[in-house]
C-alpha cells in the first residue's frame, strides 16, 4: 500500500510540473513567436511602426502593471484555481488574437494576453512550491526553467515555419490544444489545497496601486509611440504624458503609505537591491529595444523572411543558456559586481558592431559577430544581475524581491520599445524629407511616401509609380531606415553600458550568499531558486540529482 501511495504522489508531481512547464512555456513561446510576426501582421491590418510597437507593449503593460498583483491573488484564492484562470484566460485572449479583425482589436487581446500571463506566470511557480518538498524542489524549477528556454529557443523557428506555410493568425491559434491539454491536467491533477485563515486574512490585495501603476505607465507610453503622428503639441500626446506622470508619482504615495502593498518601497533602501534594478531597468530596455528593431530591419529591410530572421536572433538564447551558468560559477567565487560591470559593456560593443549593417544584410559578417558578443555580455550579467538583486535582501524577502525585479524588467522592455521607437520614427522621418527635398514627385509618388513614414524602417510600396521615382524613394526611404536602425542600437548600447555603470558604482559584492549559477536564467525566464524557498539543502539536493 505504501508502495501504491508513493508512485501515485510521484505521478502528480510528475504531471503538476508537465503542468506548470506547458502553462509557462506557452506564455514565453507566444512573446518570442509574436516579435518575428510583427512585419507579416503589419502588413496584413496596417498601422505602421506605432502598431507594431503597440502589439507588443500592450502585452507587457498589463503584464508588467499586474504580475505582482497576480502573486497575490494566488494567496488569497489558491494557486490552482488563479493558475487555471491564467492559463484559460490566456487561450480565450489567444483566440481573440486569431480572430482580430482589425489591428486596433489585435492591440486589446494583447492587453488580455498580457493580463492572464500575469495570473499564470506567478501561480506557476506557486504551484510547484506548494507541490514539491523542499529537498525536490530545486531540481522540479529547474527543470521548469530549462523547458522554459526550449520554448525560447523554439518560439522563433516555431512562428518563422508557421508564416511561411500559412497566416500570422496562426502563431495564436497553435497556443489553443497546449491551453487546453494545460487546464485539464491543472484541474484533474493539482489537488485542492485548504489555505490559512490567518494566511488569507492578513492578505489583501493592492488594486488601487494597480490601477494607478497601470494607467501612470499607459500615459507616457502612448504619448511616446503616437507622438511621432501627431506631434509633441497635441494635446492627445502633452496631456497622458503629464497625467501619466502625476499618477506614477500617486502611484509611489500610495505605495508608501499602503498596508499591504504591491511594490514594497523599503526595499530599495537596500543598496544592492537598487542599483541591480536600476541595472535591470536599463539593461533589459536596451535587450528589448535590440531584438524589436532588428527583426523589423531584417525582414522590412533586409528582405529576411520570418523563418531567416528567427534563425538570426537563436545565437543569443543558445549562447545565454550555454554560458549564463558558467559566468554565475564564476560571479560565486567572486562575487557579482565585477560581472555587472563588465557584462554590460561587453555586451553594449556588440550592440555597437550593428553600426555596420547596411541595407544588404550580410549575415554572417554584419549581424552573427554583432549578436556573438552581445551575447557574451548579456550572459555575464543576468545571472549575477539576480543573485546581487536577491541578496540585497533579506531570505524571507526573496520572493517578492524576485516578483519586483521581474516586473521591473518587463516594464523596462515596455518603456525602451516606446522611447526608442518615437526618435527612430523621428530620425526616419528627417531623414526621408531631408533626401528628398527639392525632388519633384508626383501625388502617387507622394502617397507612397507618407506610407514610408508610417512604417519608418522599411520600404514603401513603389508599385505603379514612374521608374525614376520609384528608385528615388525607395533609395532615399532604405538610407533613413539605415541610419534610423543604427540610432536606435545606438541608444541600445548606450542604456547598456548606463547598466554597467551602475553596476559598477552601486553594486557592493554581498554579505548575504546567493548562488548566481542557481540564477541563470536571470528575468528572462523561470526564477532564482533562493526566491522559490530553495536554500542549501535544496541546491545539495539538485546537486546530488544531477551527479546521478
Amino acid at each position: 500500500m505504501l508502495c501504491v501511495a508513493e508512485a501515485s504522489s510521484a505521478s502528480v508531481k510528475r504531471l503538476t510540473l508537465i503542468a506548470c512547464i506547458l502553462g509557462s512555456g506557452i506564455a514565453l513561446l507566444d512573446s518570442t513567436v509574436v516579435n518575428v510576426a510583427l512585419p507579416t501582421i503589419q502588413r496584413d491590418l496596417g498601422g505602421g511602426l506605432a502598431a507594431q510597437q503597440w502589439v507588443v507593449n500592450a502585452y507587457l503593460l498589463t503584464l508588467g502593471s499586474l504580475i505582482l498583483i497576480g502573486g497575490s491573488l494566488g494567496d488569497l484564492f489558491g494557486e490552482r484555481r488563479i493558475f487555471a484562470l491564467g492559463v484559460g484566460g490566456f487561450g480565450a485572449a489567444s483566440l481573440l488574437c486569431a480572430l482580430a479583425p482589425t489591428i486596433g482589436a489585435l492591440i486589446a487581446a494583447r492587453a488580455l494576453q498580457g493580463v492572464a500571463s500575469a495570473l499564470l506566470t506567478p501561480s506557476a511557480l506557486a504551484v510547484i512550491v506548494s507541490t514539491f518538498p523542499q529537498a525536490e524542489r530545486a531540481p522540479a524549477i529547474g527543470s521548469w526553467t530549462a523547458w522554459g528556454g526550449i520554448a525560447m529557443v523554439l518560439g522563433p523557428l516555431i512562428g518563422g515555419e508557421l508564416l511561411a506555410i500559412t497566416s500570422w493568425r496562426s502563431i495564436f491559434l497553435i497556443n489553443l490544444p497546449l491551453v487546453i491539454v494545460c487546464v485539464t491536467l491543472i484541474l484533474a491533477v493539482i489537488p485542492r489545497r485548504e489555505r490559512s485563515r490567518e494566511r488569507t486574512a492578513a492578505r489583501s490585495i493592492d488594486y488601487p496601486a494597480a490601477l494607478l501603476c497601470s494607467l501612470g505607465l499607459g500615459g507616457p507610453v502612448f504619448a511616446l509611440i503616437e507622438q511621432p503622428r501627431l506631434g509633441w503639441s497635441s494635446p492627445a500626446v502633452v496631456a497622458p504624458l503629464i497625467v501619466g506622470a502625476v499618477l506614477l508619482a500617486c502611484f509611489v504615495l500610495y505605495e508608501s503609505r499602503a498596508r499591504d502593498p504591491m511594490l514594497p518601497l523599503a526595499l530599495f533602501r537596500r543598496r544592492n537591491f537598487s542599483a541591480g534594478n536600476l541595472e535591470t531597468l536599463s539593461m533589459y530596455a536596451g535587450l528589448s529595444t535590440l531584438f524589436f528593431f532588428l527583426v523589423l530591419f531584417l525582414q522590412q529591410v533586409g528582405g529576411y523572411t520570418p523563418l531567416q530572421s528567427g534563425i538570426a536572433i537563436l545565437p543569443t538564447t543558445l549562447v545565454m543558456f550555454t554560458l549564463s551558468r558558467r559566468f554565475g560559477a564564476l560571479a560565486d567565487r567572486h562575487g557579482p559586481r565585477l560581472f555587472m560591470g563588465a557584462g554590460p559593456l561587453i555586451a553594449a560593443c556588440g550592440l555597437l558592431l550593428f553600426q555596420r549593417v547596411g541595407v544588404h544584410v550580410d549575415y554572417v559578417s554584419e549581424v552573427l559577430p554583432a549578436l556573438v558578443v552581445f551575447s557574451l555580455g548579456l550572459s555575464m550579467t543576468v545571472a549575477p544581475l539576480t543573485a546581487a538583486v536577491l541578496a540585497g535582501v533579506e531570505i524571507n524577502q526573496a520572493g517578492i524581491a524576485s516578483a519586483v525585479n521581474n516586473a521591473i524588467a518587463r516594464v523596462a522592455g515596455l518603456l525602451g520599445t516606446a522611447a526608442v521607437g518615437a526618435v527612430v520614427a523621428a530620425s526616419f522621418a528627417a531623414h526621408l524629407d531631408s533626401r528628398l527635398s527639392g525632388r519633384a514627385l508626383g501625388p502617387p509618388a507622394k502617397i507612397a511616401v507618407a506610407q514610408a513614414r508610417k512604417l519608418a524602417i522599411g520600404r514603401p510600396d513603389t508599385n505603379g509609380l514612374p521608374p525614376a521615382q520609384a528608385r528615388t524613394v525607395t533609395a532615399a526611404a532604405e538610407h533613413a531606415a539605415v541610419a534610423s536602425f543604427h540610432l536606435g542600437l545606438g541608444i541600445a548600447a548606450l542604456l547598456v553600458a548606463l547598466g554597467g555603470v551602475a553596476g559598477v558604482l552601486g553594486v557592493r559584492n554581498p554579505k548575504r550568499v546567493v548562488r548566481a549559477r542557481e540564477c541563470e536564467g536571470g528575468q528572462l525566464i523561470g526564477a532564482a531558486l533562493d526566491a522559490a524557498g530553495c536554500h542549501e539543502d535544496a541546491r545539495l539536493a539538485r546537486a546530488q540529482t544531477s551527479v546521478n
